[in-house]
């Protein structure tokens, strides 16, 4: 009967929590006017017998919620053998004694609380085809905030708690990461805990995306989310963006008017990340944005001092008129005039590189095409970022050589120093 009672109180200090929190071990020791031998000979029975699952601080730092659901009932009664018996942890609902209950029926509205209230750890996950976002991302209303690690979702202060904006979509994702399958196929991941903090109406929204398969947390969200580390790298839309900032800090050391009119370091577009959708208008549309962050970005009157910045052209009748050189072709000329490596292959590269990102810029420009949904705009993306990156580094490595800059150069990052660039 005492049994019965116990676990009575541990599913309803659970349910009603508000938080899913466990019922810690002092309060079963003083309700129930039980010894700390008594309490545990219960507790390895309960174990045993799969109705509770205990959580140990040896798995996570706050043992009042369950941050996982895969620790057997094996390694809870090799944890409870081997730790100090103490009053710091927690007893949980088993999955097997919540599935029986008709209370958690009250949660089913909300998809990802009544995970939680069926016994799914806090920190497990889940993933979401990419497209879930962008109905923040495109919403003016809210703050998308990513840098392709992570990310959080928020409400901007003027529509919060604003009769203008439905309460059920004020709503907070404090963090969101990234996984990939087997085939580095991209998806979005958000453990249960802030899952299920949305609205009900939200949940079922993110419950239509849910996908299904082995994606594994992007390897710096895991440490950040789950070890508490910094992380190894940084993402490659972060490092294009300090590139330019940097190119921009040794142009002024050389004596000349920054190269880039942009940096876009201290606040990057939010179009300028991987794509949420693999479609032709997709590509197209961040293929326009990359082009304006480097050709249209180019500043002239960087080359104003070395350079005539117009050149005379022939007409097919003969006549001669003057026009305006390109950026790119201001840039080729400079650099090829003052900086003559060993081997080209690297300037020869970074041109092709930037008439690249020209030319698909400037094809749709000239055609009318349906839109086309095709994964093969994940990779087509992928691989002229990171050919772009390339080119901007490169460029940053020759600005480098400059007798000023070798004299005095801008500090650089340890991540992009050392080349510490996450491409996926």
């Amino acid at each position: 009967m005492r049994k019965e009672e116990i676990i009575e109180s541990i599913v309803q200090f659970y349910l009603e929590s508000g938080d899913f929190n466990g019922f810690p071990v002092y309060r079963l020791k003083q309700e129930f006017g039980l010894s700390a031998i008594e309490a545990k000979n219960m507790i390895q029975d309960l174990i045993r017998s799969h109705r509770i699952d205990v959580v140990f601080g040896n798995i996570h730092p706050n043992p009042h919620i369950k941050a996982f659901s895969n620790i057997t009932g094996e390694d809870q009664l090799r944890f409870l053998e081997e730790l100090e018996f103490s009053e710091h942890f927690c007893l949980y609902p088993s999955p097997e004694t919540l599935s029986a209950l008709p209370e958690t029926q009250r949660f089913e509205h909300a998809p990802y609380e009544m995970e939680l209230a069926l016994g799914a750890g806090q920190l497990d996950y889940r993933v979401f085809d990419l497209s879930v976002l962008e109905h923040y991302r495109n919403d003016p209303r809210y703050y998308y905030e990513t840098n392709f690690i992570n990310g959080r979702i928020s409400i901007h202060d003027e529509h919060y708690e604003s009769d203008s904006m439905p309460k059920h979509d004020q709503v907070l994702l404090q963090t969101f990461g990234f996984a990939y399958d087997d085939n580095f196929n991209r998806a979005v991941a958000v453990f249960l805990r802030y899952l299920s903090k949305l609205s009900p109406e939200h949940q079922r929204i993110w419950a239509a995306k849910a996908l299904k398969g082995n994606y594994k947390l992007h390897p710096d969200y895991y440490r950040n989310s789950i070890l508490g580390d910094w992380g190894t790298r940084i993402s490659i839309f972060e490092a294009f963006t300090q590139e330019l900032d940097l190119i921009n800090k040794m142009a002024v050391l050389i004596g000349k008017h920054a190269l880039f009119r942009e940096s876009y370091n201290s606040e990057r577009p939010k179009e300028f990340g991987f794509l949420l959708r693999p479609t032709l208008a997709e590509f197209n549309s961040f293929v326009l944005l990359l082009d304006k962050m480097i050709s249209d970005n180019i500043n002239k009157e960087f080359f104003a001092q070395d350079l005539s910045l117009e050149e005379d052209h022939e007409r097919k009748d003969g006549k001669i008129i003057v026009r305006q050189k390109g950026t790119i072709s201001l840039l080729e000329e400079w650099v090829r005039k003052y900086f003559q490596p060993a081997d080209a292959e690297p300037l020869d590269e970074m041109f092709s590189a930037f008439r690249k990102i020209r030319n698909l810029r400037q094809k749709p420009a000239h055609a009318i095409k349906d839109d086309i949904f095709d994964q093969k705009y994940f990779k087509d993306q992928r691989q002229l970022v990171i050919e772009a990156y390339g080119a901007v580094r490169t460029l940053r490595l020759i600005l480098a050589n400059h007798p000023n800059v070798i004299g005095d150069p801008p500090e650089i990052g340890e991540y992009l120093y050392d080349g510490k660039i996450w491409d996926i």
